[in-house]
């Protein structure tokens, strides 16, 4: 496959991530109107619920005023710069491929948080007070996503011969996976 289709496969894998995160939020936010009800019980261990996310992942860097929030937009949409360049110059379909899930994931959030100054966070889970994550949503799992598939790829391609047939393959001439 030639590296311009990898790159298109890439793009589109982002602009999809990016799409289902801004029309599942419109859904949750006008469809189910969730900033009025608050929560939506789903499971008993999976709820909707409305929270305005002021900061970045864990509650760091929160953005409580005006500067603060295009400080968070340019420095996010930094990071995606890095992030789009990063995966224009991977060669591996599997690179790119998780590259793609955290640029789609990271546009989604940094339009939330240019256009409304937060982000929309609605995903909840739970085992009764338990809660092992902080409320999320789809561009969280996308992000996330292509950072463990980034550092398992990574680490699982670390120092291994490269071979074909018993035979050392001769550089750039790797299968490309």
């Amino acid at each position: 496959m030639s590296i311009w289709r990898k790159r298109l496969i890439g793009l589109l894998i982002a602009a999809v991530v990016f799409v289902i995160d801004q029309g599942f939020k419109a859904w949750v936010v006008n469809g189910l109107r969730l900033r009025d009800v608050h929560v939506i019980e789903l499971l008993p261990i999976f709820d909707l619920r409305w929270t305005k996310n002021l900061g970045v992942s864990l509650g760091l860097f929160t953005a409580d005023s005006p500067e603060g929030r295009w400080a968070l937009v340019a420095m996010t949409a930094a990071i995606a710069l890095f992030v789009f360049i990063w995966m224009l110059r991977e060669r591996k379909l599997g690179e790119i491929a998780a590259l793609a899930l955290v640029l789609g994931g990271a546009l989604g959030n940094i339009r939330d948080r240019f256009t409304m100054g937060y982000v929309i966070d609605y995903a909840d889970l739970h085992f009764g007070n338990f809660r092992p994550f902080l409320i999320f949503n789809i561009a969280d799992v996308a992000i996330t996503v292509g950072v463990l598939i980034i550092l398992a790829r990574s680490l699982l391609s670390r120092d291994k011969p490269e071979t074909n047939g018993g035979h050392d393959t001769a550089p750039g001439a790797a299968p490309e996976i």
